[in-house]
């Protein structure tokens, strides 16, 4: 992988993607192993992980595929045990796993609001609270980014669950930087517009996919390297006077206000 920016600059960290089984997540994981990381990729789908590790591996990096639910206390705490056996202290988390609904509110379910709600919001507090107990036990400062969405900023119709837990963890964010800057822990949030990924690419280029770019000023959808730069800053010590900050990273959408 080819990059602007020094292959060093995570050199001799342990980063944590949880949803590192496709998508963003995946993308996430190669990036912050090709610069330096060692990466342990976490998702219930071992079998996708266990590819991209290889695919880490035959690029140079290194990586470990680890199974985690992340609505399951016990397995967060196994998949931590695992990484840190294996890869020492986790001092990065990149808290990406997620899902969402298209139901529109009147239609929505118990059953679907509160699988998106454990998913997207507690299961990320899980993960970075015990990511947090690590860190303050070994006395070692580190980063957690919270992947949020512009939607957690903004309104949209038919993703009410998934927009309200995206909200939910922008104020996660901001509490757990205030609480946790004494121990050395940055807390920050990226706030991604609409990327292309395999997941939405068909909506995408449908007509109303097309419609919803002219909403984008820059009028384009963006791709996951677009999120890189982001990324390593949150991740790295050239944001260490960041936290509790959200970065949207979106084409301009949100200072569009049509």
């Amino acid at each position: 992988m080819t990059s602007p920016y020094r292959p060093d600059l995570l050199s001799g960290r342990v980063v944590l993607v949880t949803g590192a089984s496709s998508g963003l997540g995946a993308h996430f994981a190669r990036v912050l192993a090709a610069h330096g990381a060692a990466v342990a990729c976490c998702a219930r789908r071992t079998d996708k992980l266990e590819t991209l590790v290889a695919e880490i591996a035959k690029d140079g990096g290194r990586a470990l595929a680890v199974e985690m639910d992340v609505t399951d206390e016990s397995s967060v705490e196994d998949a931590f045990e695992i990484a840190a056996r294996a890869l020492g202290t986790v001092t990065v988390l990149i808290n990406n796993a997620g899902l969402a609904s298209t139901d529109k509110a009147l239609e929505l379910d118990m059953e679907t609001w509160n699988r998106v709600m454990t998913t997207n919001l507690t299961g990320a507090w899980a993960v970075a609270q015990r990511a947090a107990k690590d860190m303050v036990a070994a006395d070692a400062p580190g980063a957690i980014v919270n992947i949020a969405s512009v939607l957690g900023l903004r309104q949209a119709g038919g993703v009410l669950p998934y927009a309200v837990s995206k909200a939910g963890l922008v104020q996660m964010t901001k509490s757990l930087a205030l609480e946790w800057a004494r121990h050395g822990i940055r807390v920050n949030a990226i706030a991604p517009g609409y990327i292309e990924t395999d997941l939405n690419r068909a909506f995408l280029q449908s007509e109303p996919g097309q419609a919803l770019m002219k909403r984008v000023p820059q009028r384009r959808f963006g791709k996951p390297e677009d999120l890189d730069g982001t990324l390593l800053l949150l991740s790295s010590d050239a944001s260490d006077f960041m936290t509790g900050e959200v970065v949207a990273v979106d084409g301009g959408h949100l200072v569009n206000t049509l």
